[in-house]
């Protein structure tokens, strides 16, 4: 077993690994950039070396770097994790060079499954069921849009060198062809190096189901069953689950045996993915093979009870598998959310900030956490978005489910829009609840997925109201006990007057909607009558140190938590979440747009300006293109009107609200 090793990734794989590593007695050493220089895995890891500024082709893409720094340390290998250089075999075959062991497969393996193109047709000679397409080297643009017309639409643009939903579209009609096919060639060449793509045929409604193979170098190979990873946005994954709702034993071994003699094929070695797009009558088609562990592993760890980086780490310092393929059980079923900083509303549009408030559920052998970032962390534009991975299991699927449902009620977080509350609906969306799955899914259920903006209900303003009052309270008893008459009646917050008690009002803004309470002490600390839409109520609450707020409103009992931050009050409520401002009395309601500029969405560099100026376009037309977090973002035409200016230049990085384009209706 090694004594030391290198992970050469960040966020949550690079805490996990480390994890893993200190339970085996094996030294870790972290890299970071700049924007990591604080991070969580930097500060767990025995050691940590820096290599280079924020964006990621400048560090975490540097295999020269990375060398350096494993040379520097004396570690014996290096866990590449997913994601940046865990698929290069470039990286692999360096490693070699330097006597570093590099834990994942052999370089040729990475090589044979590392095109996409060059994978099928591997397979397509080992008799594995393929989706029609083409998956050739010539990728004239032309040629291309052939193809495509031969195939029939809708197809898919795949980018040959990645994954993770970059570098991906689905076209549907021949007109829409050459333009998504040149986003994907940009975006592939910005994340993977390599703009070839392939296109295949869409399959409709389809499932993505994937099966976990593992290898070693005594030439065992085993499958560690399916994972379901039909429910996606944009093509990446949000929820995965294991069993696949519907499996039968005999198409799971089908499955398992097909995976296996495909990493069988190229002489695998370590974790591997074999994915295969299923249509709903269970016949499948292999996709691709990804050559590294995922990020969805945690399902299968759940679901058998076993540490998959031990695995990687055993096999790679030359032992054989712990087990053979009838020891391996399937228990239970286990899920799997990706809790991302993005908003579901505006299209998963990332988000950054700094994680003001992170309360997470308490983890136990049903429940488990994996992340990156702790409270005060950031998170930047940098590097993918995800916040966290949420793990639960159950004796069967509805357990589970119920179990993911309260695990995300108790999710709470601050500084960033997050898809926390869009992953509750989803979990208890008819589709999903009831195991009719496929990629389309959650276009499917918009309806109950994106409900229009509903009112905030009167307990939320009224706790919002509570928790200043008495936070007020706690601050006024503070400065009284510092004070050198503590006991002084000026201290008092009674409402106490000579002709009747105090009203205070307390106002709080949603939105365009201000709403003003009246509140009035009763005497007693957390006792108060409330005045709201002109009716009065009588409430008692307790606040504590950390924001927990105990209510009694009227006959009704309330557990919330009140989170301050700046002006805002964040208030948690049975799963749902809302972030009122606190609002001066002399605050007059404003439109902070400015009218006829169309503002950057989020932080990102912008790629392409896709008009000239004095262009007439009409509502919905694509005006330009930005980049944030490795993906790209179209910005359209509000309405019909004509590009009067750009303030901005290609290549230029933008920040969040910054002023992208000047637009008028055209109308003289």
């Amino acid at each position: 077993m090694f004594k030391k090793i290198l992970i050469a990734n960040r966020g949550e794989i690079a805490c996990r690994v480390i994890k893993t590593a200190r339970q085996l007695g094996i030294a870790t050493v972290a890299v970071y950039s700049d924007a990591d220089a604080h991070a969580r895995h930097v500060r767990l890891a025995d050691e940590a070396l820096w290599i280079g500024p924020a964006p990621a082709l400048d560090s975490y893409l540097r295999a020269d770097r990375i060398l350096a720094a494993a040379q520097q340390s004396g570690a014996e290998a290096i866990h590449p994790g997913y994601g940046f250089l865990s698929e290069n075999a470039g990286f692999a075959e360096a490693c070699e060079r330097a006597g570093i062991v590099f834990i994942g497969p052999p370089a040729a393996a990475i090589q044979a499954m590392g095109s996409k193109s060059a994978a099928k047709q591997l397979m397509e000679k080992a008799g594995v069921p393929l989706t029609p397409g083409y998956h050739g080297s010539n990728q004239d643009p032309l040629f291309l849009a052939q193809q495509a017309d031969s195939i029939g639409y809708p197809v898919l643009i795949k980018a040959s060198a990645g994954g993770g939903g970059k570098g991906m579209r689905r076209v549907d009609q021949a007109a829409d062809f050459a333009a998504a096919l040149s986003s994907c060639q940009r975006e592939a060449l910005n994340a993977f190096g390599s703009d070839q793509v392939l296109v295949e045929k869409y399959v409709l409604k389809p499932r993505h189901i994937e099966i976990q193979v593992f290898g070693d170098m005594q030439g065992q190979m085993v499958y560690l069953f399916e994972r379901d990873c039909s429910v996606q946005r944009r093509h990446q994954k949000v929820l995965e689950e294991a069993p696949a709702p519907g499996m039968t034993p005999e198409r799971r071994a089908a499955m398992g045996q097909a995976a296996v003699e495909a990493a069988k094929a190229v002489g695998y070695v370590g974790a591997g993915t074999v994915e295969f797009i299923a249509q709903q009558d269970g016949s499948f088609y292999f996709m691709e093979m990804n050559t590294r562990l995922q990020v969805e592993h945690p399902v299968t760890e759940m679901l058998t009870g076993l540490d998959l980086v031990e695995w990687q780490l055993r096999v790679a310092s030359g032992e054989p598998l712990p087990l053979r393929q009838d020891q391996l059980i399937l228990r239970g079923h286990a899920l799997e959310a990706r809790i991302y900083a993005e908003d579901p509303n505006k299209g998963f549009l990332p988000s950054t900030g700094r994680l003001a408030h992170l309360a997470i559920p308490q983890e136990s052998a049903h429940v488990r956490i994996d992340t990156g970032v702790e409270q005060g962390d950031e998170i930047t534009s940098h590097y993918d978005p995800m916040i966290a991975k949420l793990i639960v299991w159950g004796v069967d699927r509805s357990q589970a489910l119920a179990r993911m449902h309260q695990a995300l009620g108790q999710y709470q977080v601050v500084g960033v829009q997050t898809n926390i509350e869009f992953l509750s609906r989803l979990v208890t969306s008819p589709s999903f609840s009831h195991a009719d799955l496929d990629t389309g899914l959650i276009e499917r259920e918009a309806g109950f997925l994106f409900p229009p903006n509903t009112r905030v209900p009167d307990e939320v303003w009224l706790l919002a109201t509570l928790a200043e009052l008495l936070h007020h309270v706690q601050e006024t008893a503070r400065a009284a006990a510092c004070d050198a008459y503590p006991d002084s009646p000026w201290h008092a917050l009674d409402g106490w007057r000579l002709n009747g008690r105090a009203r205070r009002t307390v106002q709080l803004r949603m939105g365009d909607t201000v709403q003003a309470i009246e509140a009035e002490s009763l005497g007693t600390t957390g006792e108060y009558a409330l005045w709201m839409h002109a009716e009065r109520r009588k409430a008692h609450a307790q606040l504590n140190m950390q924001g927990q707020l105990q209510a009694r409103i009227g006959d009704r009992q309330l557990h919330a938590k009140v989170v301050s931050v700046g002006d805002k009050r964040h208030v948690f409520l049975e799963g749902r979440t809302w972030a009122l401002a606190l609002v001066p009395t002399s605050y007059i309601a404003t439109d902070h747009a400015v009218e006829g500029h169309l503002k950057a969405p989020m932080p990102g560099k912008v790629l392409a300006l896709l008009v000239a100026p004095g262009t007439r376009v009409e509502k919905g037309s694509a005006l330009l293109v930005m980049e944030a977090m490795k993906m790209e973002h179209t910005i359209t035409a509000p309405r019909d009107g004509v590009v009067k200016a750009f303030y901005c230049a290609i290549g230029e990085q933008v920040a969040e609200d910054a002023e992208l384009v000047e637009f008028d209706d055209g109308t003289p």
